[in-house]
């Protein structure tokens, strides 16, 4: 009589001795992604650029690229920002060569706050252009829909 301490493998065990547990409990990790999610979710929309500008609307595509692109605004005062930084017009191209590693092909947008004027945003693109960086795009706002 094959009694209860015979397994499916064919050897015998002890009373109290257990097989080990074959199978992973993913159970932690799901909880660990959720935890994840919920974080990335929250900080994501923190991560863009703080200047507050109010862009002109257009409907232009998008650009794509896989460098993250240096930033520079300039707000309705007509101060400029590099990233959240304020810097003064002759100390742009400097800090741009230092944060861009001599890298003069880095990608740069400009956002513009469109009450300033024509003439501040072209001196900004001038200065910038005439240090060697050649790929500037500028930043609009796309319409709403419906408009």
């Amino acid at each position: 009589m094959a009694g209860p301490f015979l397994n499916s493998g064919g050897g015998r065990r002890r009373p109290g001795e257990h097989r080990p547990m074959s199978e992973i409990n993913v159970t932690p990790f799901v909880d660990v992604m959720l935890v994840l999610l919920v974080v990335f979710m929250i900080t994501a929309p923190l991560l863009t650029v703080g200047v507050p500008v109010d862009l002109p609307q257009t409907v232009a595509d998008t650009l794509e690229g896989n460098q993250e692109p240096l930033i520079i605004s300039v707000d309705s005062d007509g101060k400029i920002f590099l990233q959240e930084t304020e810097v003064k017009l002759p100390d742009l191209v400097p800090r741009l060569i230092a944060i861009g590693e001599n890298q003069t092909s880095r990608r740069l947008f400009l956002r513009a706050d469109k009450g300033v004027n024509y003439g501040a945003v072209m001196q900004v693109m001038g200065t910038v252009n005439a240090a060697g960086f050649t790929k500037m795009a500028l930043v609009a706002q796309a319409p709403k829909s419906g408009e």
